[in-house]
């Protein structure tokens, strides 16, 4: 009866462990989110699946073109995945034309599915300086993404950004980690 109770104890304490291991995992390392939507095509597709890179951030800032995962601000358990564009202090705009520009010079950049339409401009047709802590973000899907361009997701705080995307695990056949710069 003893080797059989400290057996249970003994398990026991092993799912104990395995499970706080497990949650500091998923609260401080790194998590499983899915892209819902098609915004970021065609970096990322609806449906796959990625681990978010929660330590990162911990010892350095974000840069231009990290692709970070932050919560919508008006639905709970609701997760944005977009492109870093503009960085703090930085000033943001977007011409007629679908030029993105930092500071006045055109952003020299390829992830763009396409040229941004004159109708899909929004707020950035006028200048935005970002603040200390500010980050302007683009889908790479340009006409087809909700981001820092319209007032309901505008320009993101740094304590809202939950971390990097990372690694694409689903599906398989595009396993792998996400380009950044």
């Amino acid at each position: 009866m003893k080797k059989v109770m400290r057996e249970i104890l003994s398990t026991g304490l092993y799912l104990l462990i395995v499970l706080c291991l497990t949650y500091l995992v998923i609260a401080f390392v790194g998590q499983r989110t899915e892209v819902n939507g098609g915004s970021m095509e065609p970096t990322l597709s609806d449906e796959d699946n990625l681990i978010v890179d929660k330590i990162t951030y911990r010892f350095h800032d974000p840069q231009r073109f990290d692709i970070i995962v932050f919560p919508f601000k008006y639905k709970e358990k609701t997760y944005y995945i977009k492109r870093i564009i503009g960085l703090p202090g930085e000033t943001v705009q977007i011409d007629q034309q679908g030029n993105i520009y930092i500071d006045g010079e055109i952003l020299n950049e390829n992830y763009g599915k396409e040229v941004i339409q004159p109708d899909h401009i929004g707020l950035a047709s006028q200048p935005i300086t970002l603040g200390d802590d500010e980050y302007f973000v683009l889908g790479d899907n340009r006409n087809n993404s909700t981001d820092s361009r319209v007032s309901q997701v505008g320009n993101i705080k740094r304590d809202d950004i939950i971390g990097r995307a990372w690694v694409r695990i689903w599906p398989f056949d595009k396993f792998g980690v996400l380009k950044h710069q």
